[in-house]
């Protein structure tokens, strides 16, 4: 499939809202590249349906500068409205047109266009065979399902024939199916086009799964901009690590520096288990810090070893290709989403040994703690 136009770049410079005394957005600086694919992870709340509204020229910054393709929309002296900034808008509730058939919803944004009415015509048949619902082509919106009507919102927006596409957490009214099914056919479809893509969710796993750079953002500060391997191998700080998912987390002592970025610890009620992990903060030895722990970093055995605990599963669930374990250790600390080829039963006794590679050492940050 050809790219259709050449993809914007963005810019964000400074960028600052209030809504009265509330900050939704607290001087937000980034950059996207021409043809990337940028996911924006983060809580309700977090200002990142805010920044992409901002963009979109739906909301007005308090302050700041935002630019597309190096063309400033938004600055201190200037607004461009939403329908002059080239880019296209896939929403949450789809918005389409319920007096207008799949077809005329479609073809809306060729109306201006330079096509005569058979060209326009043909690319509406090529994007709904592209999303899969050509078949529904003279249907209305309320004679479809959630997942259908997502497509037509795609295909639209593909339509538009720009090089920016903005989503607003499309998937989070569809079953977990058609999630999955969809959310490849987004990442597919607007890589295809040679588009821009502004994503968000409040989902870490659909946002590692699409994206090329994922900007965490927590109480309107952009907190870490990386890959999907760097946001999840070496998160920024014990709020990234919590909101990316851990199995489990617990209060640790330094007992020895292995290397540049490498530290040994201590549990209070292990102390005799020493345990290797990430220092992703500097950490002395004697200091008090934190230890997260991703679910992938877990193995469960029947004996007990130095650098491992005693545990009791506390539950277990088959999850198609194995099983997922809680296990209750310490000072009945959970660990969670433990997954093990061969099955532990409930109240059974096993060790609980950690992936170095799986754990981070940091502050706590209790303030930031995700609920």
């Amino acid at each position: 499939m050809k790219a259709e136009r050449r993809a914007a770049g963005v810019t964000f410079a400074g960028v600052r809202k209030a809504f009265g005394d509330k900050v939704a957005l607290d001087d937000v600086s980034l950059t996207i590249e021409p043809g990337s694919f940028v996911v924006l992870l983060g809580p309700s709340g977090s200002g990142k349906t805010t920044l992409l509204r901002c963009l979109a020229g739906i909301e007005r910054p308090t302050r700041g500068e935002i630019a597309i393709d190096e063309r400033v929309v938004v600055g201190p002296s200037t607004f461009v409205a939403p329908e002059k900034r080239g880019l296209a808008m896939v929403f949450q509730d789809y918005a389409l047109w319920p007096h207008l058939t799949v077809a005329r919803n479609v073809a809306f944004p060729l109306q201006s266009s330079a096509r005569t009415k058979q060209e326009r015509a043909a690319r509406v048949e090529d994007l709904l065979e592209r999303v899969g619902i050509a078949h529904l082509s003279e249907r209305f919106p309320n004679q479809l399902s959630g997942g259908e009507q997502q497509r037509v919102a795609l295909a639209r927006a593909l339509a538009a024939d720009v090089g920016l596409i903005l989503f607003d957490e499309p998937l989070s009214n569809l079953d977990a199916d058609r999630r999955e099914q969809l959310r490849l056919e987004i990442a597919t479809l607007t890589r295809a086009a040679g588009a821009t893509a502004l994503y968000i969710t409040h989902d870490q796993s659909e946002a590692l799964a699409l994206a090329d750079r994922v900007g965490v953002l927590n109480q309107g500060r952009l907190v870490q901009f990386g890959t999907p391997e760097d946001v999840y191998r070496r998160p920024a700080s014990a709020f990234v690590a919590r909101f990316t998912g851990v199995a489990g987390e617990f209060p640790v002592r330094v007992v020895r520096a292995c290397g540049p970025d490498t530290v040994e610890v201590t549990l209070p009620f292990a102390p005799e288990a020493h345990f290797e992990a990430l220092a992703l903060e500097p950490a002395a030895l004697g200091d008090d810090r934190h230890l997260f722990v991703r679910a992938a970093g877990v193995e469960l055995n029947n004996e007990v070893a130095r650098a491992s605990v005693r545990g009791q599963i506390r539950d277990v669930a088959f999850n198609g290709r194995g099983y997922e374990h809680a296990i209750s250790v310490g000072d009945d600390v959970v660990i969670s989403k433990v997954f093990a080829h061969s099955r532990f039963e409930r109240g059974a006794e096993v060790a609980v040994s950690f992936d170095p590679s799986s754990c981070f050492v940091m502050e706590s940050e209790q303030e930031g703690k995700c609920q």
